[in-house]
């Protein structure tokens, strides 16, 4: 299988990304610049972390116009999974195809740090082969990780089981503590109605090695390999 890594002016994680493809979970994997129009046959598609075009105007709002954007939302709106992570899950929510915006975190500042989030929903191609209600350890990094909807997008999100990660405690309880930016309840990663394209603000590419002080995150990728090999059946929880 085959996965495409997105470049856009000022990607930081891309490299990162890349490297928990190809070199930890050994699949093949291809950047693809943002100003080109096809995909290069890629199985999955993942957005990765930064500031792209130097996050101005907004965080993701420049990127939602680049070429590569044309192909991408092809890609999902036939199936074909989307991973966004941190500034990926600002262009997905720029772009459409998540619901909500991002605020600045309510420390107002830049913070860079682990976290725990629970796994809420099993059955999208990136949690699969995770436990319900499974503690991962992963880092974040993002001055706008807020993730804020109107009250009835938020109840729409619960009643669908579309939070797929939810800050919680090393236990995995739910608590304001634990809530590294102040998101609305919680949420720290989406998915769409038709579940294959999901975000999240932690970086599982950098929790992917024990060198790096956690290998939670690499429950993303696997989850991912498993369900476009048929080794993993998308259930639900």
């Amino acid at each position: 299988m085959k996965f495409a890594i997105v470049v856009f002016p000022g990607s930081n994680c891309d490299h990162d990304a890349y490297h928990a493809a190809k070199h930890v979970l050994g699949a093949d994997a291809e950047f693809v610049w943002h100003k080109e129009t096809d995909l290069k046959g890629a199985d999955v598609v993942i957005l990765p972390g930064g500031f792209s075009y130097g996050d101005y105007l907004r965080t993701g709002a420049i990127a939602r116009f680049s070429p590569v954007m044309v192909p991408l939302l092809a890609f999902a709106k036939t199936g074909g999974p989307v991973l966004g992570i941190c500034n990926g899950f600002q262009v997905l929510l720029e772009v459409g195809l998540l619901p909500g915006g991002m605020l600045r975190n309510r420390s107002v500042k830049f913070q860079c740090e682990h976290v725990y989030v629970r796994v809420e929903a099993l059955d999208t191609p990136f949690t699969c082969v995770a436990a319900s209600g499974q503690v991962l350890r992963m880092p974040i990094a993002h001055g706008e990780g807020n993730y804020f909807a109107p009250p009835d997008v938020i109840e729409t999100l619960e009643a669908n089981r579309q939070v797929v990660f939810r800050y919680c405690d090393a236990r995995g309880a739910v608590v304001d503590a634990a809530n590294p930016n102040g998101s609305t309840s919680s949420i720290a990663g989406l998915c769409n109605e038709q579940r294959n394209v999901v975000a999240l603000m932690p970086h599982p590419e950098r929790a992917c090695e024990l060198a790096v002080g956690s290998v939670d995150g690499l429950v993303v990728f696997e989850s991912t390999v498993a369900a476009l090999t048929g080794d993993g059946m998308l259930r639900t929880g």
